[in-house]
């Protein structure tokens, strides 16, 4: 009888905070559920063992995003589903349960929630948000496959709710989504307007996400003073609320930043300290944000070895989640590697499938990077007429999607450029180079 009470007592003090982690009292509820935390998870294990931990463990998974404690969530989250319950708690649950799992790198298993949503309003929002977290990890993995239909349907079910914490969170998401189809204007219009929301929810977490998201169009357009000031403003409000997963991911965006500005010490510094903090808290996407981070800068500074053990690392981890758009990244720095060693048969096979990944994610500046990184290859192997052809093709799909390289990433195009020209000649290369504009995507490219 006294476990019992304890363990109810402990799930409506669950229940009750769960609405108010989304708003202006944010930051005193957590502190509150930090002080109950050994007490929340006696009666998680209680009600588990009882086939009864459903609602506790719903009402709990926003506190366990917030705090970045992934792994106890995804155990007891775990723990409930297989003592069963109501179907209407299942599928949020299931939800929040896939969502966990890929933030910690399980990729095996994963159950998404069933399709028929519930006809209690209740019930409606408690799946609309955990379905809209499935969704926003989706996004930060560059993985459409996950909840972006969720995502997308997610704003007139909020609306048709009243709820202005779930639009402001899922047109932040969309902004995240748009980024990865390089659709600038999107991102930026619902960036603002996730920003607008949220301000007026008072929801700090919220304004995090919506300035890191402006931050990170600030970075496409190479606008890297405004990114810097948003990112390092959106760490301000990660450290303050102690926000653990989002300080490692405002850390990378900052090393993101020094990396594109040539400051490769504080780059690898942000991202090495990213890294360790991900690493103990067991989020493996933020790990990995963080590594791939540090590889790009050891690239450029030709630690080549160092990088490519890095880059081979997350590949094996990408190609199980079947993410293009980090596929795509990922390889095409991987060719550069091969190109820079002189290997160009390699380069050109590795540029090949990140071209391929990269159409498949359907992102212009994904195909461009291929296609640049194929146009060193082609030079590499003295075929320098299609390596200028494919530079020409690159810059017309960055120039179509409204984001021509900007000056921390021409370094590689540069490079290439300038031995492409050297080798030609100024009127043969800008005539192939024009002729490679007028090709756009280069439809006439093999792909694997």
């Amino acid at each position: 009888m006294v476990e019992r009470r304890h363990r109810d007592h402990y799930a409506r003090l669950a229940a009750t905070a769960d609405p108010f982690l989304r708003g202006p009292e944010q930051r005193r509820w957590l502190r509150r559920l930090d002080d109950e935390a050994a007490n929340l998870r006696a009666a998680i294990d209680r009600a588990a063992r009882d086939g009864e931990a459903l609602p506790l463990v719903d009402s709990l998974a926003w506190y366990w995003v917030l705090r970045g404690r992934l792994g106890e969530g995804r155990r007891a989250f775990t723990a409930a589903l297989a003592g069963g319950g109501p179907e209407d708690l299942t599928g949020a649950v299931q939800a929040w349960h896939t969502a966990f799992n890929l933030l910690t790198g399980v990729t095996s298993g994963l159950v998404p929630p069933p399709g028929t949503r519930p006809a209690d309003r209740g019930a409606a929002a408690r799946r609309a948000r955990a379905e809209w977290f499935l969704g926003f990890v989706g996004a930060g993995i560059g993985e459409r496959g996950v909840g972006e239909d969720l995502v997308r349907s997610a704003p007139a079910v909020f609306q048709a709710q009243d709820d202005r914490w779930g639009t402001a969170a899922a047109l932040g998401t969309l902004a995240r989504y748009e980024r990865m189809r390089s659709d600038l204007e999107a991102l930026a219009r619902h960036g603002e307007r996730s920003m607008a929301l949220f301000t007026e929810v008072g929801d700090r977490w919220g304004l995090l996400h919506a300035t890191s998201g402006l931050g990170a169009h600030a970075e496409i357009v190479g606008d890297y003073e405004r990114a810097a000031a948003l990112h390092r403003e959106g760490l301000r409000i990660a450290e303050e609320l102690g926000l653990s997963t989002d300080v490692v991911d405002e850390l990378s965006a900052l090393g993101r930043i020094a990396l594109l500005t040539g400051d490769h010490e504080q780059a690898d510094e942000l991202h090495d300290c990213a890294r360790s903090r991900a690493a103990a808290q067991g989020y493996t996407t933020g790990e990995e944000f963080a590594e791939l981070g540090l590889a790009l800068s050891l690239r450029r500074q030709d630690r080549l070895d160092e990088a490519e053990a890095l880059l081979r690392k997350w590949l094996v981890f990408d190609r199980r989640l079947e993410s293009d758009i980090a596929i795509a990244l990922v390889v095409a720095e991987l060719g550069f590697i091969a190109e820079r060693r002189g290997d160009a048969e390699t380069a050109r096979a590795l540029h090949l499938e990140g071209l391929a990944a990269a159409r498949e994610s359907t992102d212009p500046r994904a195909v461009a990077l291929a296609l640049e990184g194929l146009a060193g290859a082609e030079a590499l192997a003295g075929d320098h007429r299609r390596a200028a052809r494919l530079l020409g093709a690159a810059a017309a799909l960055r120039e179509g999607a409204g984001a021509p390289l900007p000056p921390g990433e021409r370094g590689d195009v540069a490079r290439i450029t300038t031995a492409t020209r050297a080798a030609l000649g100024p009127a043969p290369f800008t005539s192939a180079f024009t002729e490679g504009r007028a090709h756009g995507a280069a439809p006439d490219l093999p792909v694997p």
